[in-house]
């Protein structure tokens, strides 16, 4: 039998958590060579093309204090603008206005990207630090979501490297016959009801407010 844990499970986990690096290190073989070679500091003329190709970016942040968030950019391929080999711009699409992100990157001036291609294994990693702009000669440039964005997150590249296929091949997140049927899950709009906690709504209302964001804030 189990002891029931005092808390929430991380509270229990994190008592004897792995303390330090080296410790980490050595329950692990050494990275291959080719995994420490692949990281670059500048795009290659490949890497630039698969930018060109995604629709699709997720972008990694924290705040001051260290709390952590990852959030989607979406966009017709090629919707994030490589403005040379060490620079890229993400424009801001209308979204929630919570800035969770870009209030991160201007209180630490750091962010970390990975670029996904629906249908494709291949995915790219690029790190460095970044900044929000609002320069009408930038926001200008990217108008592939719309219209001019109200800001762009530009990122300085330092680290850049094609990550491992291995999380897409073993999710098979490109192969439908292997997706949980769609009554497997709650639907969107049960689990922002759930979020809201206001009894005064019901589904009908949350699919109708996400339905009119889709028609009048795509863009």
């Amino acid at each position: 039998m189990t002891t029931p844990l005092a808390g929430s499970a991380f509270d229990s986990l994190r008592l004897d958590a792995v303390p330090d690096q080296e410790t980490l290190r050595r329950a692990y073989e050494l990275p291959g060579e080719a995994a420490v070679r692949k990281q670059m500091t500048e795009l290659t003329e490949q890497t630039r093309r698969l930018i060109g190709c995604s629709p699709l970016v997720f972008i990694a942040s924290a705040d001051a204090e260290g709390h952590c968030d990852v959030s989607p950019r979406g966009g017709p391929a090629g919707f994030v603008a490589v403005l040379d080999e060490r620079t890229v711009a993400i424009p801001d699409a209308t979204g929630n206005k919570r800035l969770d992100t870009l209030q991160n990157v201007i209180a630490t001036g750091w962010a970390g990207l990975l670029f996904v291609i629906p249908g494709r294994t291949t995915t790219l990693r690029v790190n460095g630090r970044a900044c929000v702009s609002t320069r009408p000669d930038l926001l200008s440039q990217l108008t592939a979501v719309g219209k001019p964005p109200a800001s762009a997150l530009v990122l300085g590249i330092e680290e850049v490297y094609p990550h491992c296929p291995k999380s897409l091949l073993r999710s098979a997140a490109w192969k439908p016959e292997q997706w949980l049927p769609a009554d497997a899950q709650p639907a969107s709009a049960e689990v922002m009801l759930a979020q809201l906690r206001m009894p005064e709504l019901t589904i009908a209302d949350i699919e109708q407010a996400e339905a009119d964001s889709l028609k009048y804030r795509y863009a």
